[in-house]
């Protein structure tokens, strides 16, 4: 737990980026009967019968200190899925930085291993040297801040149903380009002299 909130304590940095990574599965949904349209004075209205049309995965990827965040919309969450998502940080989002350092839980997913199912064992190492993993504690999930930023996305933009992984590509993008656009950044209070009052019984 210190280490992640020693990390927090760092100042913004290019070349050491401080990346937090989760994800969320999300249920698509379809309209049975189509909804009213919305008219003056009375919101849009949407029968409460659905159809289900399967599921997905949304990985989140945010940069808490300079107000970015890139969500990934894929169809299951596999080893290989998360491989492709920290090539895209090393390739795509942070091509320049010299170490990423990436907060995430501990899903059996989340393993230097799932980048040598996915790749070549010389591609899989080159990858893995620009990063630096930093786990959260076992039922401490809540310190990845990436889980602040899930949870205004399920308020502000998967509230609603989606009936399939195009449509909620939209959706999630043009939530993403907004929130960037206006680099919203996460503010975290949570510091290891908290830790250490809040959670004495922890220490030895």
């Amino acid at each position: 737990m210190e280490a992640v909130l020693d990390l927090y304590a760092e100042p913004y940095d290019p070349k050491h980026p401080q990346v937090c990574f989760d994800e969320r599965p999300v249920q698509l949904l379809g309209d049975t009967y189509a909804p009213i349209p919305m008219q003056k004075g009375q919101a849009r209205r949407y029968d409460y019968h659905y159809e289900r049309e399967g599921t997905a995965n949304l990985f989140m990827m945010v940069q808490p200190l300079k107000g970015w965040r890139m969500v990934k919309t894929t169809q299951r969450r596999t080893k290989v899925d998360f491989a492709a998502c920290m090539k895209d940080l090393v390739d795509v989002h942070f091509p320049q930085a010299t170490r990423i350092r990436v907060v995430l839980d501990n899903l059996n997913t989340h393993n230097p291993s799932s980048l040598y199912e996915a790749f070549t064992p010389e591609e899989a190492r080159r990858i893995l040297r620009k990063l630096e993993f930093h786990f959260t504690p076992k039922h401490a999930s809540w310190l990845n801040m990436a889980e602040i930023e899930i949870s205004v996305l399920s308020r502000q933009c998967l509230r609603q149903r989606l009936p399939s992984i195009p449509n909620l590509e939209t959706q999630v993008s043009a939530w993403t380009q907004q929130r960037n656009a206006h680099a919203v950044m996460i503010k975290w209070c949570f510091n290891l002299d908290h830790a250490r009052t809040k959670l004495a019984r922890l220490y030895p």
